[in-house]
């Protein structure tokens, strides 16, 4: 006697209430959120006002982060550290440059013009804000940095014992302070000038332990 024919399993799907991260709608919630972070600074911007920019549902937004403050410093991390990208010159003059190049770039990026100075006024009265920068965006930046130093040292173009932090410092300072607390854009030739005076401090012993 043959046996009953069984019935085939049902296709499984996914709970109703299930979260689909799609990559397009992210990138869109990212553009969105670093459109109204520019716009709005991130006292005055709610999830709200990023949801309504993205055309999505303010739940999209809270299944991908928990929070505004973890919203943003996602989105504005992954961008600031890419953009700290220093392949090998062969001289540490022209690592400097690039260094240097790279800092000029993010602060005078049409949107992070903006932010950058927002972000750190507001750090300054938010402690929270102020350890997920530094942990997300400038200690990555600072690590990519390092290597610089590093590929100095191991060519015998600065000692061993050359104080890496305070080289960073010196490294960012000089194009900060000009394009972020002046409002100065670096005309033709100011970063070839300061790469110069970079790296004559450094080789001359100003970034020793």
């Amino acid at each position: 006697m043959p046996e009953p024919t069984r019935p085939s399993s049902p296709t499984r799907r996914a709970p109703s209430g299930a979260a689909t991260l799609r990559p397009a709608k992210t990138e869109a919630i990212r553009a969105a959120v670093l459109d109204e972070l520019a716009e709005q600074g991130y006292g005055r911007l709610s999830m709200e006002a990023v949801a309504k920019r993205a055309g999505v549902g303010k739940s999209a937004l809270y299944r991908r982060w928990p929070s505004k403050q973890q919203m943003v410093i996602d989105v504005a991390s992954e961008l600031s550290v890419a953009m700290v990208e220093l392949p090998d010159s062969g001289s540490l003059r022209g690592d400097v440059l690039a260094a240097l190049r790279a800092v000029a770039d993010w602060l005078t990026h049409p949107q992070f013009s903006r932010i950058v100075p927002d972000l750190v006024a507001e750090a300054r009265r938010d402690e929270a804000l102020a350890r997920a920068m530094a942990d997300t965006i400038g200690g990555p930046r600072r690590a990519r940095a390092v290597v610089l130093l590093d590929r100095a040292v191991a060519r015998g173009e600065l000692p061993p014992d050359t104080d890496r932090e305070l080289a960073l410092d010196l490294l960012a300072a000089l194009v900060y302070w000009r394009i972020a607390v002046r409002g100065v854009p670096p005309e033709p030739g100011y970063l070839e000038r300061t790469a110069d005076l970079v790296t004559h401090a450094l080789a001359g012993g100003a970034g020793r332990a």
